[in-house]
């Protein structure tokens, strides 16, 4: 059974700077539309925290059953390492998206965007995919577009969308510079990977 810290660790709080940039670039460009609301950026931040941490906990789990994460270096693998069954690091990743859906769709009540709904869906479909089911995106080489969409285009420009109601040019900018910087990420763990990856 896993400890506290080790579940914490598995969490990967490194990568949750990343969730919450397009909150904060969004928010900004909401509130230069003069629409800032404080609890819709709290939702916003805590839908893009959850999400992060269950994509987190889901390619832990997924990694884990393949043997991708044998012999992994970097961050401690739950599943990888024994630390933690599959299936309880299963079901942490879909308790994260349950609760990012939760608070999504509150922010998506508060802000009548009902379009987001389907937005949302493909969030978690997107956090699941990526190295997850049958057909993994990620294994692909598709990861870094698929970043760049969620983590810089939607993340952002949902912020922005959910508290002013309409976008602007500093939102698309930001949303497109949080996107690339997104993928330079992806791109340096990738490299990292790339002996295991083999």
């Amino acid at each position: 059974m896993a400890t506290a810290a080790q579940w914490l660790e598995g969490a990967r709080p490194r990568t949750l700077p990343m969730a919450v940039a397009p909150v904060i670039i969004g928010s900004a460009a909401a509130y230069g539309l003069g629409g800032f609301r404080f609890f819709n950026a709290v939702l916003a931040a805590a839908v893009a925290v959850l999400l992060q941490v269950g994509v987190n906990y889901a390619n832990d789990y997924s990694d884990g059953i393949r043997g991708t994460d044998d012999n992994r270096v970097g961050p401690l693998r739950l599943t990888g390492s024994g630390a933690a069954a599959p299936r309880q690091v299963k079901f942490a990743a879909f308790g994260c998206f349950a609760a990012a859906m939760a608070a999504g769709l509150l922010l998506i009540i508060l802000s009548q965007a009902w379009f987001l709904l389907l937005v949302g869906i493909g969030c978690v479909a997107a956090a699941w995919g990526y190295t997850g089911g049958r057909n993994p995106y990620g294994y692909r080489g598709l990861g870094d577009l698929f970043v760049f969409v969620f983590f810089g285009l939607v993340a952002t420009l949902g912020t922005t969308y959910t508290q002013a109601g309409q976008l602007s040019a500093p939102a698309w900018i930001g949303a497109v510079g949080t996107g690339l910087i997104a993928m330079a990420l992806l791109m340096a763990n990738n490299v990292r990977d790339i002996p295991t990856d083999r």
